[in-house]
């Protein structure tokens, strides 16, 4: 049973998520020819300010909105 787990800053619509879930399930099953029903694909979501790249989090590096002008 084939189990792909994908950790990624949070920020995604539900919509987007279910969408990687389907295409991922989908490649696995194009790539090794398993049954479907034995595939598990986990998304796990890790909010910005838990994750950091360069001494920064992504939270930091994140551009900022400017609504001044």
């Amino acid at each position: 049973m084939p189990l792909v787990e994908i950790t990624m800053a949070g920020g995604r619509t539900p919509e987007q998520i279910r969408a990687l879930l389907a295409q991922v399930h989908q490649a696995v099953h194009t790539a090794i020819d398993v049954p479907e029903a034995s595939i598990r694909v986990v998304v796990r979501e890790v909010p910005p300010a838990h994750w950091s790249a360069g001494g920064r989090t992504l939270a930091e590096q994140a551009p900022t909105t400017n609504t001044g002008s």
